[in-house]
């Protein structure tokens, strides 16, 4: 997604983009976003929430929270996105002064870890999203808080990254993190080595592997797992690929490490899985 700048006289941005594999950089800005998939699928990093997406998933996330969008470009169109982003300025100065607007300052308050929400009401919004592109002043500002208002009347929602997880470290470990986050985002489909990633930052492998542990909770190979298998799933439901061509497109090299992995954090196999989903 591009780096979209809010106008000095605009209180908020809205653009509609494409998501490309050169697009995938984590970034983070000091603005809230609302972004929804308007078309296609691909993968996506929040904090320290791996998943894959697709049309129709709508996404609220908070002011410096770390995150990265790539589309697969691999089964048809490029993946469109439209994209909201306001300030944190208009949430706290504005939002704060009227009781009526209560719901949707908790709810911007929620979006320190990401909310993913789903529901009926999305389509909605979805429609919203689309009228706003065109629209100017007073009828823009009126729209956006009609968006506001349905967001906070959809009661399924997925909090994403970790409770705390801005708080967790300093700006330099951010940055750290990031970097090692991009390079699996990109990377996974191929083996990764401890060593070439500990040398991303300077640091023995045995040194990362306390510093990573420690920041994150969760081992190198556990997020490289988490980031395969998530890309797998995907795969297995959205495309009619043998499982040994899923398993090597996920990076994995023996298709039996790709079951044991599979069923460790799926709770069944890829086939299972697959029939599952497509007897839904």
């Amino acid at each position: 997604m591009k780096n979209t700048v809010i106008p000095e006289k605009r209180t908020f941005a809205i653009y509609e983009a494409d998501v490309t594999p050169a697009s995938a950089t984590v970034h983070s800005h000091v603005n809230y976003e609302l972004n929804y998939v308007k078309s296609g699928w691909g993968k996506r990093f929040i904090g320290d929430y791996f998943s894959s997406y697709e049309s129709g998933d709508l996404v609220l996330l908070g002011p410096n929270l770390p995150h990265c969008w790539e589309g697969n470009i691999d089964e048809g169109d490029t993946p469109k996105n439209i994209a909201i982003r306001f300030t944190e300025n208009f949430v706290n100065d504005n939002l704060t002064k009227f009781p009526e607007l209560e719901h949707a300052l908790q709810l911007f308050r929620d979006a320190t870890q990401g909310i993913h929400f789903k529901g009926p009401l999305v389509e909605k919004i979805k429609i919203q999203l689309e009228k706003l592109l065109t629209e100017k002043g007073i009828g823009s500002l009126s729209r956006l808080l009609k968006i506001f208002e349905l967001l906070t009347k959809i009661e399924d929602r997925e909090y994403l990254s970790s409770v705390g997880y801005l708080e967790q470290s300093s700006q330099s470990d951010f940055k750290r993190i990031n970097k090692i986050y991009e390079y699996i985002f990109l990377n996974f489909h191929r083996p990764i080595t401890l060593n070439e990633v500990s040398g991303l930052i300077c640091m023995t492998p045995r040194a990362f592997c306390r510093y990573f542990k420690e920041k994150t909770g969760k081992t190198l190979f556990e997020i490289i797992k988490q980031v395969r298998i998530s890309y797998a799933c995907k795969l297995l439901t959205s495309s009619h690929k043998t499982i040994a061509d899923i398993s090597y497109l996920s990076g994995y090299t023996t298709i039996v490490n790709f079951y044991k992995q599979f069923k460790e954090l799926k709770d069944m196999s890829p086939k299972e899985y697959r029939n599952l989903k497509f007897s839904i």
